[in-house]
């Protein structure tokens, strides 16, 4: 691969302070290793002058602080034992961007080795335990080599060991000895700030330098390739990074469609946690008992497991700051109702990322509604003006990267019965499946008898994994299109940056949610549940048609003629989509008719738009009449806004009075049609109406 004009064919790395954040851990050690025998703790500033010294140095300026009696070598001893142990117990600590960069070479076909100065005996562990010793084809340690760094010999070595010339290699280091030696060697020396910082006439030796190993990922990508939208049936990758994703909202589309995204990643890795905040608890116990669900794609007959997922409760306060501290990009999937109540949460995990001086986040707004970041914004400004002040909550807000998103993909939940059958029928097939493992407990140790215990255990893991719970239905549909800036964004595999998102969410807008709700409350009407049945009537099928091929999607490519290629493939994999969703309830799209009513909103704002370039709408003013015949009539009593409607409909004694409503409902501005500019879809609407209410139904299409 060429960086920089460079054609590089292997990277070498240092081990400890490079690749691995064990100097800290390192003087840490130290410091409890001297408490422990000398009984004092070790200067900061003396294990800070310590670092990149030999030994022998090391012990030096020891014996200088506390006098030709302090036990060093002792010390050393039982600071090794104490990293050890901590490496057992919490394993090793990983510099963050590793595994992408390594994973971003081992795929464009660069060779890699390490060269360190720890024995084998030591690194080896190390490599293994931190899960990298997979990448490398070459390991050189400190006890294979005469000279130690600053002397090139270590790299040299390395170079020549997986048949490289030194100067077509990167060769990674955090110490002044380290670029020396790589310089001397002959490399290309890139530079990664450990805790004490090179001389500045060291560091020149580095070709490159950088601050972190995140801030040469970010260079790396750019001269990666960046993998296409994955297929449906394209596997995650295999290796996890060191990231969390965060999904506010685990629903329908959060967990059904925003894990996938988060889960196919940048196509190298994929997070080494997804984080999910739902209040149904049933799910959250679900889920964490495997930490992996099911999305079943039933138009394709697939489904997609998604895995490495947490759930939390969105109520306890603690887990949700916890959830935006960890997040290294938050997908927030929540109703316009739904967010207004926990902006706060969002608000305190935003103030503690700024006190904790934690990376900008990356906000991923999935509302279905024009100018949703600014909404968010708005709302989460409220919330920290609370909590703090104004300039704190500037400063957050300025930092936070909120990024539009349009949503074309189609999801639904399980019903929860249908839910608890399956679980029962699992949980009973692996019951009958591992009845016969009984004799693990009388098992022999042996090797005969090992290998049967492995057998089995193998055996039950298999089964286990078929207990997998199908949490959701989707379809297939997989872009997810994406406006604003963000570090993070433009590398994901799944997402399509749109300089003009707002465009998008109109168009998306204008044909799909007032139309799916439109296509919902005519399904009620004729009597049947779910909009795949309806959309079997030839006279709802018909009708969506026309509605949206000679009303909705002329106007708007008229309006919006760069978009015409979308517009179209959207309005017919939407018709498709519908026509399929068997187990999409009516009564779900359906629900909210006031929401969806409202002035400019989704149905009467579409009506005003085509009817701005002189074009008559007559279907869309009779899917305005059903949807106030829906909320009036009481189709689905257990929906709270349909309830609304009809007491202001038994209030006014009027559909007119009605459709001309302006004051509060439920505590909030509503407004439908304008008395004067809008008088004749009001009188057209309203004869649609009394003739539903009469029972004498003709069909427009």
């Amino acid at each position: 691969m060429r960086i920089k004009n460079k054609e590089i064919t292997a990277a070498i790395f240092d081990m400890d302070g490079t690749m691995f954040d064990t100097e800290r851990l390192r003087m840490k050690m130290l410091k409890q290793a001297s408490l422990e025998q000398y009984g004092k703790t070790i200067p900061e500033q003396l294990l800070f002058d310590s670092l990149g010294l030999s030994s022998v140095s090391a012990k030096q300026l020891s014996l200088q602080e506390f006098g030709p009696n302090y036990p060093y070598e002792s010390i050393r001893k039982r600071a090794d034992e104490l990293e050890v142990s901590y490496v057992k117990e919490h394993g090793v600590p990983v510099k963050k961007g590793l595994f992408e960069v390594l994973e971003r070479f081992k795929r464009n076909e660069v060779l890699l080795a390490v060269a360190t100065s720890s024995k084998r005996i030591i690194a080896e562990e190390y490599l293994r335990d931190a899960d990298v010793y997979k990448y490398f084809d070459v390991v050189i340690c400190g006890d294979e080599v005469v000279k130690g760094k600053p002397d090139p010999q270590i790299f040299l070595k390395a170079a020549s060991g997986i048949n490289c010339q030194p100067e077509s290699c990167l060769i990674f280091e955090d110490s002044e000895n380290g670029l020396l030696a790589a310089s001397r060697a002959g490399g290309l020396p890139i530079y990664i700030k450990d805790i004490k910082d090179a001389r500045p006439d060291i560091k020149e030796k580095a070709w490159l330098p950088y601050e972190s190993m995140t801030e040469f990922l970010q260079d790396l990508r750019l001269y990666t390739k960046k993998y296409p939208l994955p297929t449906l049936n394209e596997h995650f990758p295999q290796n996890n990074n060191q990231l969390a994703a965060g999904i506010h909202g685990f629903g329908a589309i959060g967990g059904g469609y925003l894990a996938q995204v988060f889960s196919h990643w940048d196509g190298y890795t994929r997070p080494g946690t997804i984080i999910g905040a739902t209040r149904n608890e049933n799910l959250r116990n679900m889920v964490n008992a495997f930490h992996c669900y099911q999305v079943n794609y039933e138009s394709l007959a697939y489904a997609q497991t998604i895995r490495n997922v947490t759930l939390i409760d969105m109520d306890q306060e603690d887990d949700m700051i916890s959830m935006y501290l960890k997040s290294d990009i938050m997908a927030l999937c929540l109703p316009e109702k739904a967010f207004r109540k926990q902006s706060m949460m969002t608000a305190k995990g935003l103030l503690a990322r700024k006190e904790a001086e934690k990376d900008p986040l990356t906000i991923l707004v999935i509302l279905n509604k024009l100018h949703a970041a600014s909404y968010v914004k708005k709302q989460i400004k409220k919330a920290l003006l609370e909590l703090t002040s104004e300039q704190i909550a500037d400063e957050i807000l300025s930092e936070t990267y909120f990024c539009e998103t349009v949503v074309n993909r189609m999801v639904s939940a399980i019903p929860k019965e249908e839910l608890l059958k399956q679980i029962q029928r699992k949980l009973n097939s692996f019951k009958d499946s591992v009845a016969d493992t009984e004799h693990l407990k009388k098992s022999v140790i042996s090797l005969k008898g090992i290998t049967r215990i492995l057998k089995d255990i193998s055996y039950i893991q298999t089964e286990l994994s078929r207990v997998n719970l199908e949490l959701f239905r989707s379809e297939p549909d997989m872009t997810l299109y994406v406006g604003g800036t963000s570090p993070v964004v433009p590398y994901l595999r799944q997402v399509k940056i749109m300089e003009d998102i707002f465009q998008m969410q109109v168009i998306k807008n204008r044909l799909s949610n007032g139309t799916h709700a439109i296509i919902a409350w005519y399904c009620s009407l004729l009597g049947y549940k779910s909009i795949g049945q309806g959309m079997g009537d030839e006279r709802i099928l018909s009708f969506v048609k026309r509605m949206m091929e000679e009303e909705i999607k002329p106007t708007l490519i008229q309006k919006n003629p760069d978009y015409e290629e979308y517009i179209n493939t959207f309005t017919k994999n939407f018709i498709k989509r519908c026509r399929f969703s068997f187990k999409d309830p009516v009564t779900r799209v359906g629900r909210d008719p006031i929401r969806k009513l409202q002035h400019k909103e989704r149905i009467l704002g579409t009506m005003a738009m085509v009817n701005a370039t002189g074009t008559a709408c007559p279907l869309l003013e009779f899917g305005a009449a059903l949807g106030f015949y829906y909320g009036i009539t009481l189709r689905n009593p257990e929906d709270r806004e349909s309830i609304t409607l009809r007491n202001l409909y038994r209030q006014t004694e009027s559909i007119e009075k009605v459709l001309t409503y302006q004051g509060t409902l439920e505590g909030k501005p509503c407004r439908f049609l304008d008395p004067e500019t809008d008088k004749e879809a009001i009188t057209r609407i309203s004869v649609w109406f009394h003739k539903l209410m009469k029972e004498s139904i003709s069909n427009p299409a």
